[in-house]
């Protein structure tokens, strides 16, 4: 595939860049950084090497006095680098450490504020719709997903079947995250029935047939390994009673349709409705992450039942968003967005959908989900009136 740009762009700062497998990270970086020494952590023996003396890292930089930027990949399976990475911002500020990361847990465990504030922390995520333009098929994302690595290649089916047992394998095994994988694999199957859904761990657990402590321990590998993430649910200055818990969802919808299983069973709602609302979800965290906004993705659910799928807050704005799979706008679909917007007037309602017409019904604007998708873009607003 032709290199596509990404809306990401570079800190003047030394950082860390952190996001999964395949995201594009080293690709990015390779592409727009010039003048750089890169130390990729991947390769076994300069990870066996730098992992043995981390003090290597200042023989290297100062053997190559001419590179001013220090790409430092995959970080976390050397936290150890941080001390000397962490004296030499402090003694050559002209240099720019971009440590790179898919795996949060042991830069968690060392510390971030180990370099005292030196680095910023910015992520990568999946393409967007935006960033692929007319290359952006609407099925084919809900099918396998916006992971560069799987977008590229010739069968993306069979490169998410191995991007799953490469995390299993490499970053859940060999490091010993989970006693034992055959669990952690029933875990991931049963939880994939949670995406876009509020987090039952007892249910979970009892569908897996592990402990609940477990799978409490699994769910945290999801979100270290930044594989899953959670949304919270929206509460400030509530009218009425809301629930607690957090919804679920996979960072990539075909990562979650490679997981859920399906049968004669499933009726295709079930998977397709959750596979829209992540994918959504997931414009939008981006869209935060790459316009350094202040905004928070939340959702709404009233102990009632009444849900809005996305609430959007912040200085930029206040956005709710229902996300349905249907190709036509039902007025009883409308329902939550009104309620929300009855005890909310100040944010915007948008009803996104699988139709091909934008509609006003209700005051209430009804964007086919494509366009929406395509429209969103950093540094601009989600939507304006």
């Amino acid at each position: 595939m032709k290199f596509i740009e990404r809306h990401f762009k570079n800190p003047e700062s030394s950082y860390f860049l952190f996001g999964p497998r395949g995201t594009g990270k080293s690709t990015w970086l390779k592409r727009n950084c010039k003048n750089e020494l890169i130390i990729d952590l991947l390769e076994p023996d300069l990870y066996r090497l730098y992992k043995a003396r981390p003090e290597r890292l200042r023989e290297i930089i100062e053997g190559n006095p001419d590179k001013i930027n220090v790409i430092i990949d995959e970080i976390q399976k050397a936290p150890e680098l941080l001390d000397p990475v962490h004296a030499l911002m402090e003694e050559r500020p002209e240099l720019q450490f971009i440590l790179t990361g898919s795996s949060a847990r042991k830069i968690k465990q060392k510390g971030v504020d180990l370099l005292g504030g030196r680095a910023v922390v910015r992520f990568l995520h999946p393409f967007m719709a935006s960033e692929l333009d007319n290359k952006f098929d609407l099925t084919k994302a809900l099918d396998v997903g916006l992971v560069p690595l799987v977008v590229s290649a010739q069968n993306p089916k069979d490169t998410l079947q191995a991007y799953i047992a490469l995390y299993m394998k490499e970053e859940v095994q060999m490091e010993g995250l989970v006693r034992n994988i055959g669990d952690f694999a029933r875990f991931l199957e049963a939880i994939s029935f949670s995406h876009g859904a509020i987090l039952n761990i007892s249910n979970v657990a009892r569908e897996c047939e592990v402990e609940r402590k477990t799978v409490q321990g699994y769910i945290e590998v999801l979100y270290d390994l930044l594989m899953a993430y959670s949304v919270p649910i929206f509460t400030k200055k509530a009218k009425r009673a809301v629930v607690q818990h957090p919804k679920f969802f996979f960072f990539d919808t075909g990562v979650y349709r490679t997981l859920r299983p399906g049968g004669p069973l499933d009726r295709p709602e079930e998977i397709q409705g959750p596979a829209l609302e992540g994918l959504v979800a997931q414009h939008i965290r981006a869209w935060i992450d790459y316009s350094r906004s202040s905004c928070k993705l939340y959702y709404w659910r009233t102990k009632a039942g009444t849900e809005v799928d996305f609430v959007v807050y912040g200085e930029e704005g206040f956005w709710a968003f229902e996300v349905k799979n249907g190709t036509h706008v039902r007025r009883n679909d409308l329902r939550p967005l009104r309620t929300f917007h009855g005890d909310y007037p100040e944010c915007i309602p948008i009803f996104i959908y699988r139709g091909k017409e934008r509609l006003l019904v209700d005051n209430i604007q009804c964007i086919p989900c494509e366009e929406f998708l395509k429209e969103i873009k950093p540094k601009q607003p989600l939507y304006s009136t």
